[in-house]
């Protein structure tokens, strides 16, 4: 048995990175950042691995653009607000730029979406006293909502029409 020459390694190597980044490509988009991560987890040379990206991202396979829009729908989607969607990806290693992009969509109604969140969570009254405003608040802030977007969901139905 001959050892194979280091050229085929190599092959193989990329082959089996690349095969392994497009199976998670399948499931869902991932950013450069967490794809990197991953395969670099299951045991990837980390500069093989750089060559792969490089290759997803010439053949369109993979998008930071892409998967910013993508992330930012679904999390909206779940009732997350701008704030903490732009914290997340930021995690996940996109550029400022493009979170920018993916959360200036038209589609996204933010107040819309923090009056649904709190009536979801509370019902359709409004707080009464200061300390159930300030509950109410402080859920909306940690859903990731700005505070005019908290100040629009707790004014009420009628003056949020306005």
């Amino acid at each position: 048995m001959n050892p194979r020459p280091a050229d085929n390694t190599s092959a193989d190597d990329y082959q089996q990175a690349s095969a392994a980044a497009l199976r998670l490509l399948a499931r869902r988009e991932h950013s450069t950042r967490e794809l990197r991560h991953k395969l670099t987890g299951r045991g990837h040379d980390a500069a093989l691995v750089d060559e792969v990206l490089a290759v997803l991202r010439e053949e369109g396979a993979l998008s930071d653009c892409r998967f910013a829009e993508s992330y930012a729908r679904s999390r909206f989607e779940r009732g997350f607000g701008p704030l903490r969607i732009e914290a997340e990806l930021r995690e996940r290693g996109v550029s400022p730029a493009l979170i920018d992009d993916a959360l200036a969509d038209p589609v996204f109604d933010w107040e819309r979406s923090a009056r649904g969140q709190r009536q979801k969570r509370f019902g359709s009254g409004l707080p009464e006293d200061f300390a159930g405003r300030a509950r109410q608040m402080r859920f909306l802030q940690q859903r990731g909502f700005d505070n005019g977007q908290i100040r629009a969901a707790l004014a009420g139905e009628a003056e949020s029409a306005v």
